[in-house]
């Protein structure tokens, strides 16, 4: 039998590739023989252990309750954690870079506030202009909100502006009292003639809660209105700085989570 030079290297390759390990460090670094060589094999990559190098990725909180716990299992003195006004968001990162070496700052935890549904609700109605009806029925879905006057005070108006649709508003008086007294005729032909009147206050009193899981704040309603040429009413409000009342909650919120962990708050965003 005649053996050739491939036949050889053949046996010289499968040789090499049956060498056991050579250990370089143990339970770390092993070399071993393939067909080109030597090549490390590194026994403590994921690949081999099944376990992730590092933490990394975004876990998103809706709550300054969640964000505490979060951080707590995992920050260290060197967390960074940053608060934005703007975006109404808290972002901690939680494998910021040391005073002397880098560190991969891709582990984060972050905080996105979401509006409620009553806060965006109002909002939405914030300076505009209703018919009556429409304003009636705004105020009845909203009587939880209202603190003063009464719920019931403000049902018994929202009533009353709903039994007064077929009239004709004739003028709007502001009373002693700080109230505004609308009059108005009947337009029905049973009742042709017929006058009457309608007061609200001046402003009345709301009390919100910005943020899902946040605390309520009182805000200042003024009453609007317009008579027009037809003889119809247009009712609506006009909150006070809400404006004002979302960055106080906002830093009501970072206040909140300062008083649980030991890092700074730094007013911005964390590099990207």
């Amino acid at each position: 039998m005649t053996t050739t030079p491939n036949d050889v290297q053949q046996i010289i390759t499968i040789a090499q590739q049956a060498a056991a390990p050579v250990a370089l460090e143990v339970g770390k670094y092993h070399v071993v023989r393939t067909a080109d060589g030597f090549r490390p094999v590194d026994l403590t990559t994921p690949e081999h252990t099944g376990v992730p190098a590092r933490k990394q990725g975004i876990t998103t909180v809706r709550d300054a309750t969640s964000f505490a716990a979060y951080f707590a299992k995992h920050a260290d003195p060197d967390t960074e954690v940053y608060a934005d006004a703007d975006r109404l968001t808290v972002t901690a990162v939680l494998d910021a870079h040391t005073a002397t070496s880098a560190r991969w700052s891709g582990h984060r935890v972050a905080l996105h506030l979401r509006k409620t549904e009553s806060w965006a609700q109002w909002i939405e109605h914030d300076g505009r202009l209703m018919q009556q009806e429409q304003f009636a029925e705004f105020l009845e879905d909203h009587l939880a909100e209202l603190l003063e006057p009464s719920a019931a005070d403000m049902l018994e108006i929202a009533q009353s502006i709903q039994g007064a649709t077929k009239v004709e508003w004739q003028n709007s008086t502001r009373l002693s009292s700080g109230q505004r007294q609308f009059t108005f005729v009947e337009t029905v032909q049973a009742k042709a003639g017929q006058k009457g009147q309608l007061t609200v206050p001046e402003q009345f009193t709301i009390g919100l809660v910005p943020f899902e899981g946040s605390e309520g704040y009182r805000l200042t309603a003024r009453f609007r209105y317009r008579l027009g040429r037809d003889g119809g009413l247009a009712l609506g409000y006009k909150l006070e700085r809400p404006g004002d009342i979302l960055r106080t909650a906002f830093a009501d919120v970072v206040t909140a989570i300062g008083t649980e962990i030991e890092q700074p708050i730094m007013n911005g965003t964390p590099a990207a």
